[in-house]
């Protein structure tokens, strides 16, 4: 890829905050009680973990790769030279499913956070889906908000970085205090029942993990934009991800130990409602979701970054239309790739609340589908250019190459139908329709 035209201006704290951001965004505010609901708290734990522990060797694969090709477009640089342009593309359009995923689950939290915190706000009703009335106010809220990020993105990665490390160093400070109230006026018998649906519960956590972990990679896409050592991003790659784990399981533990479980299955922002009963006060449940929409911010900016450099690396090879790689002629950003993903975010404020899991589960198994491409690209550059420079080489990587594969592939299985976790008809609809507007671009970018 060409990165000539990228500026270099990235640290070391603005990769870390960007990929940390990127995994800690609004689902631990929102999705805490649908995770101890379905699994238990420690089943929970214990999917985080396991879903970790698959993204660690992940991320080893990618520290290597990153390293080693520290080219604009990750998984796409990796997948073309070794696996060729079909699996690439593949391997390219699923990992850009998981962020558009995840950008426009940020255009209907935003909207549904700030109406958690401005109650009354809702005017002009559109119409009800499963339950939840999708308002006027809501769409402007997303799709506004969407329009700003986009702005931002545009004018530089200097002025997305900077955004980016303020918001988490604010997410981290909401998530200790609520943390110090949890330990300090939870019970342990509120963590009870530790288990429910036994590996069924745990299988229904796991197969959303994926994308709550998906972000790590959004440091190789924007690898033409950092002013670091190869193997110094290779190592704040495996620190992210170990940071993510941290904090999700302790999200998780202090949830259970601050809320019973009666009032963790109550749909709704279950880490507010047990911020308050933890600290007694309606204000800790307001600063929780002020940390969420923080966290909204860092998450969106982030996958805005990484979604907009891997649309940019496949334009540039010829398997997206050409005018996606244009340059913005002052702030040099890929503009014309950041208003397309814009764009298709802009869709989901309509659809309400219900469409959040719905672009979870679809947009996880995606992140996965890419994930395993990657893992196979990392062995065969193993095998086939032994001789490559790699700044950051993983240890015993038959075995951490083969375990990445091995993890992918037994997470994919656990969406597939006969699977007690097995995707939704509207989930496998989204998967379809990426497809065909993928394979569309495609043939349009040949012709």
């Amino acid at each position: 890829m060409n990165d000539s035209n990228l500026a270099r201006i990235l640290n070391r704290r603005d990769v870390l905050s960007l990929a940390f951001g990127a995994m800690i965004g609004w689902s631990w505010v929102l999705l805490t009680g649908e995770w101890t609901s379905s699994a238990g708290t420690l089943g929970a734990v214990i999917a985080f973990a396991l879903g970790g522990a698959a993204m660690v060797f992940v991320a080893l694969v990618y520290a290597e790769l990153a390293a080693a090709l520290p080219e604009s477009g990750g998984e796409h640089v990796y997948s073309l030279r070794a696996l060729g342009p079909a699996f690439s593309f593949v391997c390219s359009s699923s990992i850009l499913l998981g962020y558009v995923s995840v950008a426009a689950f940020e255009a209907v939290a935003l909207p549904y956070a700030l109406t958690f915190l401005l109650p009354g706000t809702d005017w002009l009703h559109l119409w009800t889906i499963r339950g939840f009335e999708v308002h006027l106010s809501f769409v402007l809220i997303g799709v506004g908000s969407a329009l700003g990020v986009i702005w931002i993105n545009t004018r530089g990665a200097a002025a997305s970085s900077g955004l980016q490390q303020a918001v988490t160093a604010l997410i981290v400070f909401v998530g200790s205090v609520f943390l110090v109230g949890a330990g300090a006026h939870g019970s342990a018998s509120n963590l009870e029942p530790l288990f429910l649906d036994g590996a069924q519960g745990i299988a229904a956590v796991l197969i959303m993990i994926p994308i709550m972990f998906v972000g790590f990679d959004v440091i190789p896409q924007a690898a033409g934009e950092i002013n670091l050592p190869p193997h110094t991003i290779g190592r704040l790659i495996v620190l992210s991800v170990g940071c993510a784990i941290a904090w999700y399981s302790l999200l998780v533990l202090g949830v259970g130990y601050a809320l019973p479980a009666g009032e963790r299955a109550v749909p709704g922002m279950t880490t507010a409602l047990a911020s308050a009963r933890a600290w007694g006060g309606d204000w800790a449940a307001d600063l929780i979701v002020i940390g969420g929409i923080a966290g909204i911010v860092t998450t969106w900016n982030a996958f805005m970054v990484g979604a907009s450099r891997l649309v940019f690396a496949m334009a540039e090879s010829g398997m997206l239309p050409a005018a996606l790689a244009r340059l913005h002629p002052r702030h040099r950003t890929p503009h014309v790739a950041l208003l397309a993903i814009g764009g298709l975010t802009c869709i989901a404020p309509f659809f309400g609340r219900p469409v959040l899991i719905w672009l979870i589960n679809a947009g996880s198994f995606a992140v996965i589908v890419g994930y395993t491409c990657v893992a196979l690209s990392f062995v065969i550059l193993r095998l086939r250019e032994p001789a490559l420079p790699r700044p950051y080489r993983v240890r015993h990587w038959r075995l951490v190459g083969g375990l990445a594969v091995l993890l992918c592939v037994a997470l994919t299985v656990l969406y597939l139908p006969g699977s007690p976790a097995a995707l939704q008809p509207v989930e496998w609809l989204i998967c379809a329709g990426w497809a065909a507007l993928a394979y569309g671009l495609k043939w349009a970018a040949a012709r």
